[in-house]
């Protein structure tokens, strides 16, 4: 086994561990959230809460990517539609950030993991873009964020690494077959067809 791959196994083994004390922290905070807490007491409470459910979402992109790396990511595909996954991932994301509009058709994916792949690459595109807000939209298996800057493009193809998100996603659209390429101030994501 090459050092990358020890490297990203010995990353995804270390995700793995991690989640053990991050559920029990997020537990916990579940659990204070329900008492009568006087303020602010409650929003810290609240603000652990969150953190912990970011933190998990962080390590579950880091433990995927260290799983393709190792050659390792082999997750079970579901058919689901373009559509109804593009608005899922734009209901995960602050409201208004991302406007969906289009058609959509079957892809073949792994539905959590590429919900949070496009609202990752979503986000980084507004972000890095200086964009309130982006459109995406749907064209069957092809799905269209617009608009790309040219600061923003080389951040969401995962070829600029200043983000967790970006990177991971692209590389998780990759692993299942799919494509992302960068264009006329637009990122095309080509999702697999069943």
């Amino acid at each position: 086994m090459t050092q990358d791959r020890q490297f990203a196994q010995l990353v995804s083994v270390a995700c793995h561990d991690v989640t053990t004390p991050l559920a029990t922290v997020f537990g916990f905070a579940q659990t204070l959230e329900r008492l009568e807490l006087d303020e602010p007491a409650a929003h810290w409470v609240e603000m652990v809460a969150l953190a912990s459910d970011q933190i998990r979402d962080l390590v579950e992109q880091l433990r995927i990517v260290a799983q393709i790396e190792a050659g390792r990511y082999d997750p079970p595909l579901v058919e689901i539609d373009s559509l109804e996954l593009a608005r899922a991932a734009a209901a995960s994301l602050e409201e208004d950030r991302v406007r969906v509009t289009g058609t959509g058709q079957p892809v073949r994916v792994a539905p959590e993991a590429t919900e949070r792949a496009l609202a990752q690459l979503a986000r980084a595109a507004a972000r890095h873009g200086g964009h309130d807000r982006v459109d995406l939209e749907v064209r069957g298996s092809e799905l269209v964020i617009s608009p790309l800057s040219p600061t923003a493009a080389p951040v969401v193809l995962g070829e600029k690494l200043l983000e967790l998100g970006a990177p991971a996603g692209a590389a998780l659209v990759r692993a299942l077959g799919g494509s992302l390429a960068a264009a006329d101030e637009r990122l095309t994501i080509r999702l697999p067809t069943p």
